[in-house]
């Protein structure tokens, strides 16, 4: 059985999920949704998410459904997203987070950042940083509105083709400034 974050069943939106660990019978399913996720030029292949997944300081959580999942619709444990995180040298990077098309704009995006944060900077970790693509305007307002800003542009960083946004965040500010997030309340 996999054991949840310690975190309450969360029901935002209308969509009741929690957060745990990823299992090894997770990855198919991953895979899946972060090829719906994002256009084949951005999707990770197979060897290339099992890669990012197994790197020495990276995690991954996954948010599954519960009692009844997105308005009734999915059942439980269903995979609603998921979200790859490491740490390099005291260095938090977000390496991808996916939410299925159904359960976006639910909270299910701003929990796994979250807890992937809270981790980071329970591993000392000061800065986050994570890459999205020029034209993904959702995600950059998402981004936003969780504190990260544009660092930097990097030319042609999805195959040679599509530029990215550098966007970083200050995670320690955040933690002494007393801003308590869904996550640590849910602990």
């Amino acid at each position: 059985m996999a054991r949840d974050l310690g975190h309450v069943p969360s029901t935002i939106g209308g969509v009741a999920f929690r957060l745990r660990p990823f299992e090894k019978a997770d990855f198919d399913t991953l895979w899946r949704i972060d090829q719906a996720c994002f256009d084949p030029q951005l999707a990770y292949s197979r060897p290339e998410l099992a890669f990012y997944m197994r790197r020495p300081g990276s995690f991954t959580f996954v948010a599954e459904g519960v009692d009844g999942g997105l308005a009734g619709d999915h059942e439980t444990g269903l995979i609603l997203g998921f979200i790859v995180a490491e740490t390099r040298r005291k260095i938090g990077h977000i390496i991808t987070i996916d939410v299925v098309a159904a359960a976006r704009r639910s909270g299910v995006g701003s929990l796994l950042l979250d807890a992937a944060e809270n981790r980071l900077i329970r591993s000392g970790v000061a800065t986050v940083a994570l890459e999205t693509p020029v034209n993904n305007e959702a995600a950059i307002r998402f981004y936003k509105k969780k504190g990260y800003f544009v660092e930097k542009t990097a030319a042609g960083y999805y195959s040679g083709q599509l530029d990215a946004l550098v966007m970083t965040k200050e995670l320690i500010a955040f933690e002494a400034s007393g801003l308590e997030t869904k996550t640590e309340r849910h602990s």
